[in-house]
């Protein structure tokens, strides 16, 4: 098929319902190891996205390869921006995935001009770079390489051991600009994890990918979020995870409350009314069909977080997507939480 000859700016007013808003669309596949699923690749314009101003992210710039995600997880705050696609928000976000199959050669473009100031980047903000489907379109070591070469610091948060495969390319790049590596690990329970977010590699695996990347030299910095009211904010249960953090070599550890966002909200509570019936009234009271847990809650899981993070020897600054790269660089980050308190009455 030639792609050269496919329209940026057209429409197809032949496409499937919300297909036709894609722009760029070259054609939409299946593949017999992703069941379910439908790959729309396209062909995109810019690669670098302004996040805005607004925003209260620590960083400026992202890069989103794809959009949707096949790790299925029930809380992902991602979810809402399907619908801007006239996709739905739940099973869609989850099986129709857009892959950006030209973003490398845009990406060389957009950094190769004058008025870029070589910001850092952030990569895994709306959807996984190393989930499995990067095992097939291979993405990534086009844009860790065109970042490096530009001079552009970058940071990469994911759930996918497939970061494994570009460890080469990654110690090579924190050589010469900050580099930093998260890996996102909340579930210690295998079985509780897999009902969560059922595509996503196992504590197990990703516990094996904190070593590894340690073991190459690199800071890895955990994000052990969401936590769970209820289901994972327990000492056991946080005990546990941060002491096998801490055994596979992580250098940081930010653990937080589930944020219930519009579009994720929804598709949240669904899952828990059927898994978890006995829980729904207390997260409708705790959140008040709002976004975040009361804030008596979340001063209550920060006061805990900060008392484990001490005894497991995270007791230096949080994770900041800001890292630096290789180990002996030190790290940038934001601030430590608060004191220990009292568990509310409410929980």
């Amino acid at each position: 098929m030639r792609w050269s000859g496919q329209s940026l700016e057209s429409e197809d007013p032949l496409a499937l319902p919300g297909l036709s808003r894609i722009a760029g669309l070259v054609r939409s596949t299946r593949a017999p190891e992703f069941s379910g699923v439908t790959f729309h690749e396209v062909l995109c314009k810019s690669a670098l996205n302004r996040v805005p101003a607004q925003s209260a992210m620590p960083f400026d710039w992202t890069i989103n390869p794809t959009r949707g995600c096949l790790h299925q997880c029930t809380y992902c705050f991602a979810r809402r921006t399907h619908e801007y696609l006239d996709f739905d928000s739940g099973l869609d976000f989850d099986t129709q995935i857009i892959v950006k199959t030209n973003i490398v050669q845009v990406l060389r473009k957009e950094l190769a001009r004058p008025a870029w100031q070589r910001e850092h980047v952030a990569l895994g903000t709306n959807s996984d770079p190393y989930m499995r489907a990067e095992g097939r379109y291979r993405l990534m070591p086009g844009i860790i390489t065109a970042l490096a070469d530009s001079g552009t610091p970058f940071s990469i948060l994911t759930k996918g051991p497939l970061l494994k495969r570009d460890l080469p390319l990654l110690t090579a790049a924190a050589r010469s600009v900050p580099v930093s590596v998260g890996i996102s690990l909340a579930f210690m329970d295998p079985r509780l994890q897999q009902r969560v977010e059922p595509g996503t590699p196992t504590p197990k695996a990703r516990l094996d990918l904190v070593r590894t990347v340690a073991d190459a030299g690199l800071d890895v910095n955990v994000m052990a979020m969401p936590v769970l009211p209820w289901l994972t904010d327990g000492d056991e249960h946080l005990d546990a995870l941060f002491g096998r953090l801490r055994a596979a070599g992580a250098t940081s550890v930010t653990a937080g409350a589930l944020h219930l966002r519009p579009g994720s909200r929804e598709w949240f509570l669904q899952w828990l009314d059927r898994d978890y019936p006995q829980l729904t009234g207390r997260y409708r009271q705790l959140y008040g069909g709002g976004t975040y847990a009361s804030k008596e809650y979340r001063q209550w899981l920060a006061g805990r977080v900060a008392r484990l993070r001490a005894r497991h020897g995270f007791d230096g600054p949080a994770y900041g997507l800001r890292g630096s790269g290789l180990r002996d660089s030190g790290l940038r980050a934001a601030g430590s939480v608060g004191e220990a308190t009292p568990a509310p009455t409410l929980f």
